[in-house]
């Protein structure tokens, strides 16, 4: 069963509190997370991959996770197909380039590859890890209208298959009924913007629930 909640999450960055949230998803679910530049979202992210703790709460997984931030991590110096292989075994690196459109490129080194052809190859490490929790920091950034829509249907097919994904994007990406987690730019001197339509935290059903932030 997999499962990822911030209960009572404290999101901070140079000792200046971003956000305080809850929120659960279950198998199949997903959250949509937005904001202006420097609300949180990556710093949201990074804590839910375990690469920065929060500031005062507790973070819950049960699955592995998977995350695609800025950089590919990819060699730059292999061969695509090779480069991936490092993280995926073989069969599962050429069925994810398969995935992303890169069948036809899997033989170039990952420097020669075109900005939206090495975020397609970001995405194809998290395909073929088989981790059940997909973290996505800004995922559609230099992809085009068909690499949008690609993306798309790599997050469907991960939540039909039971998996979770958690989107941060300040570009549009439809994820049908995901949680919606809207971050605030925190206000001069430390203080948070009022988040609309906040609510009581609740554990969420597999693939429901709801996101809140809590008064400081």
């Amino acid at each position: 069963m997999s499962l990822l909640a911030f209960d009572a999450v404290t999101l901070a960055r140079g000792g200046r509190v971003l956000a305080q949230l809850s929120f659960a998803l279950g198998a199949g679910g997903g959250a949509l997370v937005t904001g202006p530049n420097g609300a949180g979202k990556s710093t949201l992210v990074r804590v839910a991959a375990g690469l920065l703790a929060p500031a005062a709460g507790r973070v819950t997984h049960e699955g592995r996770t998977a995350l695609l931030a800025e950089a590919h991590a990819l060699d730059p110096e292999r061969r695509l197909r090779d480069a991936l292989a490092f993280w995926a075994r073989l069969d599962a690196a050429e069925s994810a380039l398969d995935a992303v459109g890169l069948g036809g490129v899997r033989e170039v080194p990952v420097r020669l590859l075109s900005t939206g052809q090495r975020r397609r190859a970001g995405l194809a490490r998290v395909v073929a890890s088989g981790a059940a929790i997909w973290l996505l920091d800004e995922p559609a950034n230099g992809l085009d209208a068909d690499g949008v829509a690609m993306l798309e249907g790599l997050i469907a097919a991960h939540r039909a298959g039971g998996g979770i994904v958690v989107v941060a994007t300040h570009l549009p990406i439809d994820v049908p009924g995901a949680q919606s987690v809207r971050l605030p730019l925190p206000l001069p001197g430390g203080s948070r913007a009022p988040v609309r339509g906040a609510a009581d935290w609740a554990p969420a059903s597999a693939g429901e629930g709801h996101a809140s932030e809590r008064p400081a």
